[in-house]
């Protein structure tokens, strides 16, 4: 992935922020690119390019009537979960990803004797860290400023080794970025959390991409019909961005609702995943 990709979801992402502050103006395409300060022309191409439609559609992604309507037409997690197929593979992204978690040992001792590795790429969505150990990806977060990315990662495993090192094992896992899954190999979590946070992780893996659900529904799904707040923040400490996708948790209202990586961030991947949904739609036979 290429650092220009970085500097295009900058401006889509100002395009973003400054339409949901004037969504009541209903800001035209010449009043968004201004905003940005580049022309009509060279904004509509560029957002065409990154989200692979139109600022006019991308915006219906977001809007709450499509939120509910996306929620109204999926009756479960697991009716839809595993029966579509994209981009001729027959089967969802999101059935490559398997977490496993930490033993209660490396659990309660920080990481003692774990080697982490840990880089930095560049996204759709802006720079991240992710960072992996012999069993899998530990961590995977949008790194806005580097110095805070690393505090952070060696907060939550005080007494692991860390080597800034690119491996295999990262290289497999930002290639989901590709939207084209036929050569991906199996993404492994290896994962710090409690047994309710690695189940409330696993539930969002049965989201299937371009689709949404609330934080009561994934409750219930784990059978926990009253433990909403509790699911809501066992999400808000998922450890990893976009491969297990919090942020297609929403309200149940249709509001986009809270994302450790930002709002902003958040509307973004949920319009361009509806975005390439369609896309994929639209190819199959």
């Amino acid at each position: 992935m290429e650092e220009q990709q970085a500097i295009n979801y900058q401006r889509i992402a100002e395009a973003i922020a400054y339409i949901k502050n004037n969504f009541k103006k209903q800001p035209n395409l010449d009043e968004i690119a201004d905003a940005v300060h580049l022309s009509p022309f060279h904004f509509q191409r560029l957002f065409s390019e990154w989200a692979g439609t139109t600022p006019k559609k991308f915006l219906q992604y977001l809007s709450v009537q499509h939120a509910k309507a996306l929620l109204n037409r999926q009756a479960t997690l697991f009716d839809t979960a595993y029966d579509t197929g994209f981009s001729g593979t027959g089967r969802l992204h999101d059935l490559f990803v398997k977490i496993e978690g930490m033993t209660p040992a490396e659990y309660k001792n920080g990481g003692k004797n774990l080697l982490i590795n840990y880089s930095f790429a560049h996204s759709p969505f802006g720079c991240l860290l992710i960072a992996s150990t012999a069993k899998g990806i530990s961590c995977m977060a949008f790194a806005d400023e580097e110095r805070s990315a690393i505090s952070q990662l060696t907060q939550k495993f005080p007494n692991a080794t860390f080597r800034q090192k690119t491996d295999g094992m990262q290289q497999n896992a930002l290639s989901i970025f590709n939207a084209d899954w036929g050569k991906l190999k199996e993404i492994k979590l290896h994962l710090r959390g409690t047994d309710f946070q690695l189940k409330v992780w696993e539930t969002l893996l049965k989201i299937p991409m371009g689709k949404l659900s609330t934080y009561g529904n994934i409750a219930k799904e784990i059978g926990q019909f009253s433990a909403s707040r509790a699911v809501g923040t066992a999400i808000g400490n998922n450890p990893v961005a976009f491969l297990i996708p919090c942020h297609r948790v929403i309200q149940s209202t249709g509001g986009i609702g809270g994302y450790m990586w930002g709002e902003t961030r958040k509307s973004a991947i949920i319009g361009w995943e509806s975005a390439k949904t369609e896309m994929l739609e639209v190819k199959s036979p």
